[in-house]
């Protein structure tokens, strides 16, 4: 066995056409690695849980027309300890930022989220409300954002496969390896608490910062035709 891999790596590489004269046998060659990635992105387990109307569309996309089973991910589990992929689905009032954190924490890794549709994205119309959160970004790390009000099922298989295509990507050799993988990596984030104005702290600055190029444009500059 070879380094780099946590020797799951084979040590001397295999001929391409004694590996397809195995293919043709029913014989596959390839690392530990891959088969690894392969049986973790065909077994995502969501958390059951949803917060306003995008939930309505994530039960249609696990319900007979859409069937998730077909990617490996119908199992919606009841409780945040079984399972490693959160789906954010609706808005996000500042009352329930602690108790997505609190779940968020309570998950184990390797764990994933998907904030699906414009308000778990930005707060989308109800945006300028004292009470909505401009994304769940500002306070855990998301790893697929599905823009959308709401975004349709197809929109949701489509924001699954494209984290399949993540996972699938990873890497366990030193130095490229997941933050699970790693001892100082951070494990668990601070609870947001709700403070007389606001959430205190307002945002987790090791996941997210504010924009530090952003034009400001007029309207009269929206308006001018070209």
């Amino acid at each position: 066995m070879g380094e780099g891999r946590i020797g799951l790596e084979i040590a001397m590489p295999v001929d391409e056409g004694l590996k397809s004269e195995l293919q043709k046998s029913g014989v596959f060659v390839l690392p530990v690695e891959t088969l690894y990635n392969w049986g973790r992105k065909n077994s995502i387990w969501p958390l059951q849980f949803g917060l306003a109307c995008c939930a309505i569309e994530m039960i249609a996309a696990a319900a007979a027309r859409y069937d998730l089973a077909r990617f490996g991910a119908e199992v919606f589990r009841a409780t945040p300890r079984q399972a490693d992929l959160m789906i954010v689905a609706g808005t996000v009032t500042k009352k329930m930022v602690p108790q997505v954190v609190r779940l968020y924490n309570q998950m184990p890794e390797p764990k994933y989220v998907i904030a699906m549709g414009a308000c778990a994205i930005s707060g989308g119309p109800f945006k300028d409300g004292y009470n909505v959160l401009k994304g769940i970004d500002r306070f855990i790390p998301v790893d697929v954002h599905i823009p959308g009000c709401p975004p349709r099922p197809e929109a949701l298989i489509h924001a699954l496969m494209t984290l399949q295509r993540k996972i699938s990507d990873q890497q366990l050799s030193k130095g490229a390896r997941p933050r699970w993988y790693d001892d100082a990596a951070q494990v668990e984030f601070p609870i947001p608490k709700c403070g007389a104005l606001d959430l205190e702290p307002p945002a987790n600055r090791d996941v997210w910062q504010p924009p530090t190029q952003y034009p400001d444009v007029t309207l009269d500059e929206v308006l001018k035709k070209p």
